[in-house]
């Protein structure tokens, strides 16, 4: 998996509408010069936020974006799957090779694995919510079920087979 920059801004800004919630809207202009930010990709991935009911806009003089619904409401993964429409590519899948080798017709004993790391990833995201990005980095890892930096850089060894620790359970 790797997290492509639309996904990235667009966990960056709707945490940024987080932050300012009571504060009222704010323009997609606003929000890329104070993430420092491209304004045409942040009002991109606005439109698509919007789109999925994340945020919502307001006309006018006064008007932007804001949270449509709570901090608290709102999952990590909506946002990447509203900025990025998936959070994690099967390649095999949107990228078939030759019929012949590749297909979803035919049996395959990798996608599986494939299948088994996007449930898990989803997983993760769908229980982190932007509230909980409200804090400090150290509050994060607590929130989310992470030990100290040191503990998490070490692969996990059972049975002689290295495991990541989100996945080794």
């Amino acid at each position: 998996m790797r997290i492509t920059t639309l996904a990235e801004y667009g966990v960056i800004c709707a945490l940024h509408l987080a932050r300012r919630a009571s504060e009222g809207p704010i323009t997609g202009r606003d929000i890329a010069a104070g993430e420092r930010l491209p304004v045409d990709y942040v009002e991109q991935i606005l439109l698509r936020l919007r789109r999925a009911g994340i945020v919502r806009s307001t006309r006018g003089a006064h008007g932007g974006y804001e949270l449509a619904r709570g901090a608290d409401e709102i999952s990590i993964r909506a946002v990447i799957a509203a900025s990025e429409t998936t959070t994690f590519d099967l390649h095999c899948v949107s990228h078939p090779v030759e019929e012949e080798r590749c297909s979803a017709s035919h049996t395959c004993s990798i996608r599986p694995v494939w299948q088994l790391l996007q449930q898990r990833i989803d997983d993760v995201l769908e229980g982190i919510r932007l509230a909980d990005l409200l804090h400090e980095e150290s509050q994060v890892r607590t929130l989310v079920g992470l030990q100290e930096r040191a503990a998490i850089d070490r692969v996990v060894v059972r049975g002689g087979r290295h495991m990541l620790p989100v996945l080794g359970g």
